[in-house]
C-alpha cells in the first residue's frame, strides 16, 4: 500500500469517526437531554368570578310639600309577607309623625298620601288586594292613633320588585307625600258609596266553616269599604248574617249573628275599627233562594256587608 493510499484511508477513517461522533451526540441529546431545558406547558388560568349579593334597600321617611318638610333615614319596617309594623318606632320617625300631625291639624285641606310597597313573590294573607295597600292601611291606623284624622289620609299600594329584604325584613316599605285634597273628593266618595251598595260584599259559609278565603274581586271590595269608612265621618259598615231555613228560627237567628260576628272580627283583623262595624242577624227571614234544594240553601247561608 502506497503512502498516498494510506493517507486517504486515514482521512476517510477520521471523517467516518467524526460522523459517528456527530450522529451519536445528536442521538444522545435527543434521547437524554431534550427535556432538560424545556419549559413545562402551563394550564390556562381561569378567571375567578365573585358573585356579590345585592345590597338591601332602605327607603326613608321623607315628606316635602305644602309647607311641611321632614326627612329621616328611619321609616316603617315590615317582615317579608307581613303587613304588621315592626315595633318600636324610632325616635326620629316618631318626631316626624308628630310634626305631620301638627301640620295637618293646622291645614285641614291637606291630605297625606301613604304608598305601601310590596313585591310580587310575597304571600298575601290579608283581606286587601296585595300587601301594598295592606301595609299602607296599617300605617294609617298608626297615624290615626297619634291624632291624625283618617279623613286626611289616602292609602294605596305600589309593586316594588327591586325592593330587597335584609334578614327577612323590608326596611322602609312605604313612601309619603302631602298635597291639597282633590276638589272632586266628595263626588268620588258618593260614587264609591253607590258602587259598594249596588254590588255588596257577600261572604258564603258552609256548615262549621271557620275561615274566610276571598277572591281578588272581594279583596278589592274590602279595600273600597275601608277607604269609605276612613274618609266619611260617622260612616259604618253593616254586616248582616243570614241562614238557610233548616232548624228553629231562634237557632238560626243566633247562627246568623255568629256569622256576622265572625265577619266583623275578620274585618277588624284587617285594620277596620270595631266602632265602624255593626254586626246583626236576619236569621232565616230573608232567603234569596229556595230552601228546598242544597244549591238554594248554600246561597242563603251568607253574610252581606253594605254601608249605612
Amino acid at each position: 500500500m502506497t503512502k498516498t493510499t494510506t493517507n486517504i484511508l486515514l482521512l476517510l477513517i477520521a471523517i467516518l469517526a467524526g460522523l459517528i461522533t456527530i450522529v451519536g451526540g445528536t442521538f444522545f441529546y435527543i434521547t437524554c437531554c431534550s427535556e432538560c431545558g424545556a419549559i413545562a406547558p402551563t394550564e390556562p388560568t381561569m378567571e375567578q368570578v365573585i358573585i356579590k349579593e345585592p345590597e338591601a334597600t332602605a327607603y326613608s321617611f321623607a315628606i316635602d310639600g305644602n309647607g311641611f318638610t321632614y326627612s329621616t333615614t328611619d321609616n316603617y319596617n315590615f317582615n317579608v309577607s307581613s303587613h304588621n309594623i315592626l315595633m318600636p318606632l324610632s325616635e326620629e320617625l316618631t318626631k316626624g309623625v308628630s310634626g305631620l300631625q301638627r301640620h295637618l291639624q293646622t291645614n285641614e285641606s291637606n291630605v297625606v298620601n301613604i304608598t305601601g310597597y310590596y313585591t310580587s313573590d310575597e304571600e298575601n294573607n290579608t283581606a286587601f288586594p296585595n300587601l301594598g295597600p295592606a301595609r299602607a292601611n296599617t300605617i294609617k291606623n298608626d297615624l290615626a292613633s297619634k291624632g291624625i284624622s283618617t279623613t286626611q289620609i289616602n292609602t294605596m299600594g305600589k309593586l316594588m320588585d327591586d325592593m330587597i329584604a335584609k334578614d327577612g325584613t323590608y326596611w322602609g316599605a312605604a313612601s309619603f307625600g302631602i298635597e291639597e285634597e282633590s276638589q272632586n273628593a266628595n263626588d268620588d266618595l258618593k260614587a264609591l258609596y253607590a258602587k259598594i251598595n249596588a254590588n255588596p260584599l257577600i261572604l258564603y259559609f258552609n256548615t262549621a266553616e271557620t275561615s274566610i278565603s276571598l277572591t281578588a274581586v272581594q279583596r278589592q271590595k274590602v279595600a273600597d269599604i275601608s277607604r269609605y269608612l276612613d274618609k266619611v265621618n260617622g260612616a259604618k259598615a253593616n254586616v248582616v248574617g243570614h241562614t238557610d231555613g233548616t232548624g228553629k228560627a231562634s237557632t238560626n237567628l243566633r247562627l246568623g249573628q255568629d256569622r256576622a260576628n265572625f265577619a266583623k272580627d275578620y274585618l277588624m283583623k284587617n285594620g277596620i275599627a270595631s266602632d265602624k262595624i255593626v254586626a246583626t242577624s236576619k236569621g232565616q227571614t230573608e232567603p234569596i233562594a229556595s230552601n228546598t234544594t242544597e244549591v238554594g240553601k248554600n246561597k242563603n247561608r251568607r253574610t252581606v256587608i253594605t254601608l249605612n
